[in-house]
């Protein structure tokens, strides 16, 4: 009788241990994932190169370099700078527009020739 429990004592510690051993090999497959996330895999055939962390925020960098140069550029059309910016076409449009509605508006309005 003592045999038998001492039989099903190592199998229940053979279980609990091929448990917890199953549960680290799943902990170690997901750290190994993020690591090769982290880094970035080579190409090989068939399958492209998938950059890693560091490649995709120097992208991302220079995508952002990129923007603010090109908003800079439509900031300085939205303000005055004397003529030549397109709020300054803007402002010309609105004054010879209100200036047309008022000399339309007037009640001398067309001249007598």
């Amino acid at each position: 009788m003592t045999e038998i429990l001492a039989v099903c004592a190592a199998l229940a510690i053979l279980a609990g241990g091929a448990t917890v051993v199953v549960r680290l090999l799943a902990v170690i497959k997901r750290l190994h994932d993020w690591l090769d996330d982290w880094q970035g895999e080579p190409a090989r055939p068939g399958v492209p190169a998938r950059p890693g962390v560091m490649a995709r925020l120097e992208a991302i960098e220079a995508r952002t370099e990129t923007i603010e140069a090109r908003v800079e550029v439509v900031d300085a059309q939205l303000r005055p700078n004397g003529g030549s910016s397109a709020r300054d076409a803007v402002d010309r449009v609105e004054r010879t527009v209100r200036q047309i509605e008022h000399a339309l508006t007037t009640p001398d309005f067309p001249p007598e020739v």
